[in-house]
């Protein structure tokens, strides 16, 4: 099997201008505009750290998923993410080793990625999220 290559960290925030303030002090610049994934409930704005991408998540409204990680946890890392070039191959070879995803099947992500996560009590407490990039596509980006 191929390593993996890191694809991004999510760091959740309730709101992005404040959150990226520390990226661009550090000198980071945006990917792109802001991106919406309706299915996650989340505005994703993604800065360019090398060959990675550091994503923060805001959600876009009270019951999303960030919102609930939010309100239990407070702002900070939501997950990290490893690029793979055939999520479902992936998602059968990990559930034969006893892998726990949270979906049974991949889901859209940012910049036309499909994403799937495997759950946390899995990953050691992490959430680890799988992205697949559209063919031809050699960029960052997933949630």
């Amino acid at each position: 099997m191929k390593a993996m290559l890191l694809d991004h960290v999510a760091i959740a925030t309730p709101d992005l201008d404040l959150g990226a303030a520390p990226y661009t002090a550090l000198g980071l610049t945006p990917e792109g505009p802001d991106e919406e994934v309706a299915g996650q409930g989340v505005r994703v704005r993604a800065f360019v750290a090398g060959d990675t991408l550091i994503e923060l998540l805001a959600p876009t409204h009270p019951d999303s998923p960030i919102a609930a990680f939010l309100e239990r946890r407070g702002p900070g890392l939501h997950h990290t993410a490893y690029r793979v070039a055939d999520l479902d191959a992936e998602m059968a070879r990990l559930r034969g080793q006893g892998a726990r995803f949270l979906s049974d099947t991949p889901a859209p992500g940012r910049a036309g990625t499909r994403v799937a996560f495997l759950h946390p009590k899995w990953g050691a407490g992490t959430l680890i999220e799988l992205v697949e990039h559209p063919a031809g596509a050699h960029g960052q980006g997933g949630h």
